[in-house]
């Protein structure tokens, strides 16, 4: 299904480390509007999608999530990497090396761990894709957030980037929710509609 290129999506290099920062970011990999939840929402979406065309948007906007999940992975090792105990303490990351060192954990910036309650898969092409864009909206106002708080260019850059990406996946969901409910039929979730012969086809003739 994937060919896999052995580079991030949008490079990170950052050269000096800030774990308060890490501990801010590392909700965009496990939190509740994160690019694991993400990735896991719209390639489990694809398989109960009727329509060839909205499938390869979930299946190309999961797989790109994926690689979203790996740039914020990485920025939150490199950020943590080589810091002394005194300097975990102070930048108030200790708890959580308590548990993973500076191991990459899905977690939430809060400390809560993932949890597939994050993941809304309705089988309802319709419903997902509404789903989807409140999903991006989340995550480019969680990328925002994050934002507010960044001063290193090593760390702004890539958060730029991967804000955008939410905003183009927006665009993309919309288009497909759009060519979806212009072209109502039996494939979609209307057809499961008790009124679907008289109700919901009046709606769909407009």
């Amino acid at each position: 299904m994937w060919i896999y290129e052995k580079k991030l999506q949008y490079p990170v290099n950052i050269k000096h480390p800030n774990a308060a920062m890490a501990k801010l970011i590392i909700s965009q990999y496990g939190g509740p509007d994160g690019e694991s939840a993400a990735s896991v929402r719209y390639l489990s979406q694809r398989f109960a999608t009727p329509y060839h065309e909205i499938r390869a948007i979930l299946t190309d906007i999961g797989t790109e999530e994926l690689a979203h999940m790996e740039i914020i992975g990485a920025m939150v090792y490199q950020l943590t990497k080589g810091l002394s105990p005194e300097e975990i303490k102070d930048q108030g990351f200790d708890a959580y090396f308590v548990d993973h060192t500076n191991g990459v954990y899905l977690a939430a910036a809060s400390g809560a761990p993932f949890t597939a309650a994050y993941v809304g898969v309705k089988g309802d092409v319709i419903a997902d894709l509404n789903e989807d864009m409140a999903a991006e909206q989340k995550a480019r106002v969680t990328y925002d957030n994050l934002l507010r708080f960044a001063d290193d260019p090593d760390v702004i850059d890539p958060l730029r980037f991967l804000r955008e990406r939410e905003i183009v996946h927006y665009q993309r969901f919309g288009e497909g929710l759009r060519r979806t409910t212009e072209h109502l039929d039996e494939k979609n979730y209307y057809a499961f509609n008790p009124d679907y012969d008289g109700v919901s086809k009046a709606y769909a003739r407009g």
